[in-house]
């Protein structure tokens, strides 16, 4: 054989490797529709406003909504902007992490910091309510929630709602159930341990002062009356349901409360505000109200000092626990 013929059959066998060669680590055109579908696959959500089309396992997730970091966090959903002035130390994996854009705060929001992180989705709502039509127009290729409870609805089954759509989003619909399971575990082991005649009291305290949380539409407390069915100590409604109202401790003592559930805004902030006083220095170490039974008895539940950041789904979870022990061993 010359070496001619060899040389070009030498070749034809190189060629023909590696073509194969090739074909075997070429995707095919059916992996490639295949994961083409998986990037772009989305879901249709009902939010606060309506139906949204929003994507499944979004890349760049903007979340303005306190109700939703802890569960983005449990589910490591990273974040490429968020609200660091009203996040506390709760979420140091957001807070302290130098790549992701400080939206700021409601009252002073960095709208500019959402648009250049370029999102594909932004949840906002609760603080950030006043800002939705502003960050809707202002991003026109985002998809814009707010999945926040919304007023007029019970609270207790808006935050289901809420890591419900979470699930759907982040497809993590196990995982959002298994939560919904342990809340709603939570409240019916507290509503069995609690005596049904006992009174309870909510209260609020920030500054120095001492404000009434009314039964079911005061702020973070009230909304356990109605789950519990708890038998309120002062029947009246909320003047101010983010702050509380103003009471004297001569009319806590007058209603005596078996029980009292107390929210220190306070201890959320590493710095509180000036003249801030721990909450059981205002209520259990207070001279006037050593009579009342629940100070007397030591019937004071003090929420996680986080709370009033959280206020979501497990924050409550954590409380109506709080409250079952509580009340099981009085």
């Amino acid at each position: 054989m010359s070496s001619f013929i060899r040389r070009a059959l030498t070749c034809t066998a190189l060629a023909a490797t590696a073509a194969l060669t090739l074909s075997a680590c070429a995707p095919s055109a059916e992996a490639e529709s295949s994961n083409s579908a998986a990037s772009s696959q989305t879901v249709t959500i009902t939010d606060n406003h309506g139906e949204v089309e929003v994507p499944v396992n979004p890349k760049r997730v903007v979340a303005l909504d306190n109700h939703v970091f802890e569960t983005l966090d449990e589910w490591d959903v990273p974040l490429v902007a968020a609200p660091k002035g009203i996040m506390g130390t709760a979420w140091p994996d957001y807070t302290d992490d130098a790549e992701i854009a400080d939206v700021g705060t409601h009252r002073e929001p960095n709208l500019e910091a959402i648009i250049a992180a370029q999102p594909d989705l932004i949840i906002g709502g609760y603080r950030f309510g006043e800002s939705y039509d502003t960050i809707v127009k202002q991003n026109p290729d985002a998809a814009v929630i707010e999945i926040n409870p919304r007023d007029g609805e019970d609270p207790m089954s808006e935050l289901t709602r809420e890591t419900e759509i979470l699930g759907q989003i982040f497809d993590r619909e196990d995982e959002a159930a298994k939560l919904t399971a342990e809340f709603e575990g939570a409240i019916a082991d507290a509503k069995q341990a609690y005596n049904g005649t006992d009174t309870v009291l909510g209260l609020i305290t920030s500054g120095g002062k001492i404000e009434f949380a009314a039964p079911v539409t005061g702020r973070s407390v009230g909304p356990i009356f109605s789950a519990l069915d708890l038998k309120p100590a002062i029947e009246q409604q909320a003047e101010d349901e983010s702050h509380g109202d103003d009471i004297s401790v001569e009319a806590i003592a007058a209603a005596n409360p078996d029980w009292i559930v107390v929210l220190d805004r306070d201890a959320s902030f590493a710095e509180p505000e000036p003249g801030s006083v721990p909450a059981d220095e205002l209520i259990a170490g207070s001279e006037a109200l050593k009579g009342v039974t629940a100070v007397a008895e030591g019937q004071i539940v003090y929420l996680d000092s986080d709370f009033y950041l959280t206020e979501d789904l497990q924050a409550y979870t954590e409380l109506f626990e709080q409250l079952q022990e509580a009340f099981a061993g009085a």
